[in-house]
């Protein structure tokens, strides 16, 4: 086993460990930076690629303290906020650097608390030369992530005291008098080696969506569905636990629904439903109910409707933030079955819901599989994903489930949609349609995980803290792993923390040298 020392090391290469390389090579030290898999870019490069910031830190700091519902302290918040507040020169150099064009947006937050109307969004929209689809293969998403993940590696490329090793796998934390100095890792090899940092060491190994004994562990509904990347596998969490880290927010990801390829092998990630926009306050909005929120989008329409094992109705399937709390009513439990009575659930939609688009929209980052949707929903027919019925009765045997209570979910729903008011489920009328004309397509859905939020607790110095509170000398967190979001999540929320935190972390790593 050979040991090598550096100022730094950084475990995991996405934004968050990017930003966190960089910085602490700006700050003068010399950095090692491991990612396990054989390419960068984890769950980031997954993403829609939006970095949240915000004009007026006390108006953020009000919706975040809103949207947290007391599950992250007060210091942690405000330095979100104020992170949020002050990023975007950051970001602008980075782009600058890389020579890639970005775009502001002023976007509301996902929920109308106060505080909401603060908050944009900075991104990549060009990087000349750049093809995500013809560069990045491996990886099927919206392609804001890509461009924004190239142009931090392509910083983290032009900086000589970094250096990247693929293909390393951090698996131990290295202590010493009650100090962190380093940790051991697996090479391309496969051997066992040892690196030191006579600062710090920063993990950025993103969450545990692939880990499956850590999701039985930590969350009520099971099975759910990993999104997109099958690295993150909790590497970051258990190193911290076995140094006496303390966790939060454990319970809470970032999640929706979605089908299950019927070959986990060929495709062993779920498929989220077709993208849908998420709801934003309207222009001047604030008052009255919550349906004056919605901004109005072309065309928001939702085609299909969800029903339990019992063939009932049984949510709003278009919540204001589908991609985040889209799973949650699923996640009930009936003590006296001893089942989840909605997982699965089924999807069903008319033959005008299955013209209206693709259903599925995969994601991943995988080299070795891939899925894409067809276009008219009938090639996931032939799959077995989807199944095809000509009456309620045909698709209720399918189902396993009473033909008269399926009709009369679908009579509610029909009624409700000629009347414009869902007053079951109070799904906004301006994504309600009618499920009528045969033949019916109808799959099983089950709750599906994005990414997670949970793990180590840290401070504002993004310090790794124990159980008493106190911080884990040499070690620090940055990005998805240990997201300061308890309750509700913000869309380009992670984003930012990757970006904060990982330039917090990777200058105060460099500083301990």
């Amino acid at each position: 086993m050979t040991t090598d020392t550096y100022d730094v090391i950084v475990a995991g290469f996405g934004f968050a460990g990017g930003v966190a390389a960089i910085s602490a090579a700006d700050a003068g030290a010399r950095v090692l930076l491991l990612e396990k898999a054989s390419r960068p870019g984890g769950i980031s490069v997954c993403s829609a690629g939006g970095v949240r910031i915000a004009r007026d830190a006390d108006a953020a700091l009000s919706y975040l303290r809103t949207t947290n519902e007391g599950t992250a302290p007060e210091e942690s918040l405000r330095a979100l906020a104020d992170g949020m507040a002050s990023i975007a020169p950051f970001v602008l150099q980075l782009a600058d650097a890389a020579g890639a064009k970005t775009a502001t947006n002023w976007v509301s937050a996902n929920y109308p608390f106060a505080g909401g109307d603060a908050f944009g969004y900075i991104s990549i929209e060009d990087i000349p030369g750049f093809d995500p689809a013809r560069d990045f293969p491996w990886v099927r998403a919206l392609r804001g992530g890509a461009r924004l993940f190239k142009t931090v590696w392509a910083n983290v490329e032009t900086r000589p005291a970094i250096e990247v090793r693929l293909g390393h796998a951090a698996e131990r934390l290295v202590v010493e008098n009650g100090r962190v100095v380093g940790l051991s890792y697996r090479d391309v090899h496969g051997h066992l080696q040892e690196a030191r940092a006579a600062g710090g060491v920063v993990l950025a190994t993103g969450g545990f969506e692939a880990a499956d004994d850590m999701k039985i562990q930590y969350w009520q509904e099971k099975p759910v569905l990993s999104g997109a990347y099958g690295g993150n596998t909790g590497d970051g969490i258990r190193m911290a636990q076995a140094v006496g880290a303390d966790l939060w927010h454990m319970w809470h990801y970032h999640g929706t629904y979605g089908f299950r390829h019927p070959d986990p092998d060929a495709y062993p990630y779920g498929i989220r439903l077709h993208r849908l926009p998420d709801w934003v306050p309207a222009p001047g909005g604030g008052e009255g109910e919550v349906h004056s929120f919605f901004a109005g989008y072309v065309d928001q329409r939702m085609p299909w409707i969800l029903v339990d094992k019992a063939g009932r109705r049984f949510m709003n399937e278009y919540p204001p933030y589908l991609q985040d709390t889209g799973h949650r009513p699923m996640g009930v439990y009936d003590p006296t079955t001893q089942r989840y009575p909605a997982i699965p659930a089924w999807l069903i939609v008319d033959e005008d819901g299955r013209r209206f688009a693709p259903l599925g929209f995969p994601t991943k980052n995988d080299p070795d599989r891939d899925f894409a949707w067809s276009a008219d929903n009938l090639a996931e027919v032939e799959l077995g994903i989807l199944q095809r019925a000509h009456s309620v009765g045909e698709m209720a045997e399918a189902m396993g489930v009473d033909a008269a209570d399926l009709q009369d979910s679908l009579d509610r729903w029909n009624a409700a949609c000629a009347a414009g008011a869902d007053s079951d489920f109070g799904r906004l009328r301006a994504t309600i349609m009618p499920i009528i004309k045969p033949p019916f397509l109808f799959g099983q859905v089950w709750p599906m995980v994005a990414n997670t939020q949970g793990g180590p607790v840290h401070d504002t110095r993004q310090r790794i803290l124990n159980p008493f509170g106190e911080p884990i000398r040499g070690l620090y967190s940055a990005g998805e792993l240990g997201s300061v979001f308890g309750h509700l999540y913000m869309s380009g929320g992670n984003l930012a923390e990757c970006f904060i935190g990982g330039r917090i972390a990777g200058r105060e790593a460099a500083g301990e040298g």
